[in-house]
């Protein structure tokens, strides 16, 4: 049993290395809001950590013709942190523009291989960096009361549903590391 746990830590601490081990609650916040919120900038921070000294090359590779690239990944955090900004904090769904500008990183596929293509990946993490500051933003006008408030028509607490964001950015993180380990060294 002691060697198994000596594993799990040995593990555990590699896959953490860079994480920021610790919740803490942001400056600005409530408690509840500000301690999702770190939560949310150590994910973040991990993609960019993964993805900030990728090349061009790098972030276009594809694993297979089916495939999305790390730089339509990025675009999809962005794009599906833009709509619950919009669902959550504005109690509405996209505009007709707003829709013209994130669908293609919402459904990701064909379009999005041939539009997120041949841009550095600071500028993907640029964008994805603008839609956080506003997420901020929006986070220091609310407080716990309404974190816990349940939306009817979304059918969920606006906790969950920041909680589903920082989720749904591990789960492409995930992506993201298994395809930066397939990218041929050049």
């Amino acid at each position: 049993m002691k060697n198994y746990f000596t594993l799990l830590l040995c593990f555990v601490c590699t896959f953490t290395i860079n994480a920021q081990r610790l919740i803490s609650v942001e400056e600005g916040y409530t408690p509840q809001v500000g301690a999702l919120v770190s939560m949310l900038n150590d994910m973040k921070n991990r993609v960019e950590r993964t993805v900030g000294e990728m090349s061009i090359e790098e972030a276009d590779f594809l694993l297979d013709e089916n495939a999305n690239s790390i730089g339509t990944l990025i675009m999809h955090l962005a794009a599906t942190e833009k709509l619950y900004q919009v669902m959550t904090f504005e109690n509405r769904e996209f505009t007709e523009d707003e829709k013209e500008q994130w669908s293609t990183a919402m459904s990701m596929g064909k379009e999005a291989q041939e539009k997120y293509n041949g841009k550095a990946v600071k500028e993907y993490l640029k964008i994805f960096s603008d839609v956080r500051e506003t997420t901020l933003e929006y986070f220091k006008a609310h407080d716990d009361t309404w974190l816990a408030k349940v939306d009817e028509k979304l059918n969920m607490n606006y906790h969950w549903a920041w909680y589903h964001v920082m989720e749904h950015q591990s789960s492409h993180l995930g992506q993201i590391l298994l395809i930066r380990k397939r990218i041929p060294k050049l």
